[in-house]
């Protein structure tokens, strides 16, 4: 153990919230994605049902933030985005629904949303919804090292609620905030697993509930991935180095160029949706055949009860689509029924387009960004060839969040 610590960075013990922020080099980072991001808002409102049609944006995120620590795993491809799909997208609405009720972001609702989205699969034996008591580690797989020691399970209480409080009372620009309060998260890593997900899942609730996008639907997990060994070594150097400035103003460019690329994608959207409407009728023949089309596209993995239980589709019409789509290749089953258990159907467009790579002015932002650090006076860290995973360390709880 000692060895694999040797070269390790522990938590930032007494500096959060930063004092040391310089905002003169972070005006035209903050202007830009403020700017970017508000194009993608007015997009959100010209959409007729945005919860419809930028499904495939959350679609994207779920499997992104997942594949990220390596919950998609190459076995049974398919379903494991499904499912990773189906809990990214229950946990999200779950809180949404209770922040719509007057509730504020919390301790209690990050639980709730992380106990969803462990609630079966790998992570069902990681305590879903509770607090880690043992140590963890992040380290990378290959070199069997740890690099990053987030802060301890004694001070995580005091951690966690200096968080919701900067969170909720900090008067500092929102965007700001958002690239502080994910960082430090990540550094808490409060969960046995899952903490990348909820923390990325945190980005869009902090945009959302500040007034910054008009409903929680603004992912940036590609950029996080395109950009994999810089945002692991950036968010590691504000423990190390006190880096809360340059963290930010990666963070910003990352809005920036998700943002442009969540509207391509959304034009994507407009395109499928209106080139199903048609062919859905073809299949269907059925006067509810926009109420499935619509269904789908708000679930593009659902439980084939959900559909047949809705609200405005006949039980018996609702199965009978389920056999046609199924036949004509546009359904596919992800997980069959198996007891008290419904099967898992997966709407295939939609799902094709959450799997394309991000478009590439995502490698690009790269050298953006690495050139201002530098014209900041920052050293830019390295990049390396191995991916940075959770290293299982003896006696210690392992994660992969």
């Amino acid at each position: 153990m000692p060895d694999r610590l040797s070269s390790a960075v522990g938590y930032h013990y007494g500096k959060f919230p930063p004092e040391n922020l310089r905002y003169e080099a972070l005006i035209d980072p903050v202007s830009e994605a403020a700017a970017a991001i508000s194009r993608y808002d007015q997009m959100l409102a010209s959409m007729h049902n945005s919860e419809i049609l930028l499904a495939p944006l959350r679609n994207q995120e779920a499997v992104v933030s997942s594949r990220m620590e390596g919950t998609i795993e190459a076995f049974q491809h398919a379903r494991s985005e499904a499912v990773e799909t189906f809990l990214y997208t229950r946990a999200m609405r779950r809180i949404q629904r209770e922040i719509e009720a007057g509730r504020p972001l919390s301790e209690l609702l990050i639980r709730q949303a992380h106990q969803i989205l462990l609630s079966f699969g790998r992570g069902a034996t990681k305590s879903p919804g509770t607090y880690k008591t043992e140590q963890n580690y992040i380290g990378e797989k290959r070199r069997q090292s740890v690099s990053f020691v987030p802060i301890s399970p004694q001070a995580l209480p005091t951690g966690m609620e200096s968080l919701l409080s900067f969170i909720e009372s900090d008067p500092r620009n929102r965007l700001l905030k958002a690239a502080i309060a994910h960082v430090e998260f990540e550094a808490l890593h409060p969960f046995k697993d899952g903490n990348g997900r909820i923390g990325r899942m945190l980005i869009t609730l902090m945009l959302w509930t500040s007034g910054l996008i008009r409903q929680p639907h603004f992912y940036v997990s590609s950029f996080f991935e395109q950009n994999r060994d810089d945002y692991i070594d950036m968010m590691r150097r504000v423990s190390s180095h006190d880096e809360w400035t340059e963290w930010c103003v990666f963070f910003l460019i990352g809005l920036k160029e998700q943002a442009a690329r969540n509207i391509s994608v959304a034009d994507s959207i407009f395109k499928l949706y209106n080139d199903m409407k048609v062919r859905f009728r073809a299949e269907l023949k059925s006067e509810w055949s926009t109420e499935a089309l619509d269904f789908m596209f708000a679930n593009p993995s659902f439980q084939n009860s959900r559909f047949t239980s809705h609200d405005r589709i006949p039980a018996h019409v609702a199965a009978s689509m389920t056999r046609k789509l199924r036949e004509a290749g546009i359904l596919s089953q992800i997980a069959p029924g198996s007891g008290r258990r419904p099967a898992i159907y997966g709407f295939e467009p939609l799902i094709a387009i959450s799997r394309r790579p991000s478009a590439s002015p995502c490698r690009a932002s790269g050298v953006i960004w690495c050139s201002m650090l530098m014209i900041m006076g920052c050293t830019v860290p390295s990049a390396r060839p191995s991916s940075t995973e959770h290293t299982p360390m003896p006696s210690a709880v392992c994660m992969k969040g």
